[in-house]
């Protein structure tokens, strides 16, 4: 008998991308069956009429060990989370792996971070300033130390320090391909038409061999630049960079008001409206920017987040619709009530959109595109597929009934959770039972 069995579902077969009607066995965090074969369980799910996906990997998070972030996460379907993106990490990540060992609603990778968090260890605070020789021999040797205890590799959020040379991203860049890891990257957008920011991270790419995940695509080239940014990529990889992207289903994006993203030459740059910013979180959420506000929150909530309303909404599109992108949420820690709808909403989106109303993608390739393909850019070999021995990370999703409730803090609550999510197994134990949330901590951190 099985922990728990899960019959009558369309197991999807991310192998093949096909879906076929069987079952499925698991025994603790393991899968241990799959077929048509008549099986029992200590727990029975009837998955008739739903999908049996692998479990959604999410590879650009800041949920970072948050438990209201987890949640909303895994309520989407999410079974494994990376964060430390941006450049906004822990340094020390045996400290880290330890802060987590109680587990966590999903499984947990973890980047080491430059922009914020290296330059900031090696006494760089001012982001218009580049390293020395010295500091980067300095966050060279902690971003190795890192990599060894089992971070996933570096991030960078080049929009955030952008004063940080180029020297010291390519010999970073170096170390994480020795150690045959990913650089996630957000870009150095001087403005958004800017596609210097991409080729210049593409050589950096050519020269020194690193797997490059460029991040949340369309908040980076999804203002009338997707078409000519998405050129750059395929030229690059025609001439074998390993190059991939990843995107939310979002053109309108948020971060820190404090941050360069949001000083005035950028929005003066770009030809921003104050009116078209909305306050995240905090005591203005909800409301729309003004001069007061902005000179307010710039001077003394410096970390309050501000979604800016831009992009053509087709270019997502556009972009999720390549064979080397894959969706991802930018999700971050939030008060309840509050934030960006990407914390609660991505891939209830995804798979209604690009699926359900679009068909764009069908069902197994959609699937495909959330879980094995993150899993194969990674190289996490247990995750992924359905199938024995498989890491059992499983979702069971009601496509005919998936809604993505989630709204922007002006118009409703951004942290609705979808209707259609009806399981989410992570690591063997329910996290989510019949649309409801568990608390379950099944989740691991993966040192890899």
């Amino acid at each position: 008998m099985y922990d728990v069995v899960i019959k009558g579902g369309m197991v999807v077969d991310t192998k093949r991308c096909t879906c076929r009607i069987g079952n499925v066995g698991i025994t603790a965090d393991k899968i241990t069956y799959t077929g048509n074969d008549e099986i029992t369980g200590h727990r029975e799910i009837d998955a008739a009429g739903k999908y049996v996906c692998p479990g959604f990997i999410d590879v650009h998070s800041h949920v970072d060990g948050d438990d209201y972030a987890g949640m909303l996460s895994a309520c989407q379907g999410i079974t494994t989370t990376v964060g430390g993106n941006c450049g906004l990490s822990p340094v020390d990540m045996p400290e880290w792996f330890e802060s987590q060992d109680g587990g966590f609603f999903m499984n947990q990778l973890m980047f080491v971070g430059h922009s914020f968090s290296l330059r900031e260890a090696v006494g760089l605070t001012d982001p218009y300033m580049p390293a020395d020789d010295r500091q980067i021999e300095q966050m060279e040797m902690l971003a190795a130390k890192a990599l060894e205890n089992g971070a996933c590799g570096i991030s960078f959020g080049l929009d955030y320090s952008p004063g940080a040379s180029l020297k010291e991203v390519r010999r970073l860049c170096q170390v994480c391909a020795k150690y045959q890891k990913v650089a996630a990257v957000h870009t150095r957008l001087f403005t958004d038409k800017d596609l210097n920011s991409l080729y210049e991270m593409i050589n950096v790419a050519k020269s020194t061999g690193v797997r490059l995940l460029i991040s949340h695509f369309v908040y980076q080239y999804g203002n009338g630049s997707m078409r000519e940014a998405l050129d750059i990529v395929e030229r690059a990889r025609l001439e074998g960079i390993d190059v991939w992207i990843d995107s939310g289903m979002y053109t309108d994006w948020s971060t820190y008001i404090g941050t360069e993203s949001y000083s005035p030459d950028v929005i003066r740059d770009n030809g921003y409206v104050l009116g078209d910013f909305i306050v995240a979180d905090g005591a203005f959420a909800g409301r729309r920017m003004n001069q007061e506000i902005y000179t307010y929150l710039r001077a003394h909530a410096p970390e309050v987040s501000v979604i800016c309303f831009t992009g053509k909404k087709e270019e997502i599109y556009m972009a999720l619709n390549q064979p080397y992108a894959m969706p991802s949420t930018d999700a971050g820690a939030y008060a309840k009530g509050e934030g960006h709808p990407q914390i609660a909403g991505t891939y209830p989106k995804f798979f209604t959109e690009m699926v359900r109303e679009r068909r764009d993608l069908d069902m197994a390739t959609a699937v495909y595109k959330a879980s094995a393909l993150p899993a194969k850019l990674f190289g996490l070999e247990n995750k992924g597929c359905i199938a024995p021995d498989m890491d059992a990370d499983i979702v069971i999703v009601d496509l005919d009934r998936l809604k993505d409730r989630a709204a922007f803090p002006h118009i409703g609550a951004p942290d609705a959770t979808p209707e259609g999510i009806d399981t989410v197994i992570v690591s063997g134990g329910i996290v989510v039972d019949d649309g409801v949330f568990t608390h379950t901590k099944s989740g691991r951190c993966m040192k890899i």
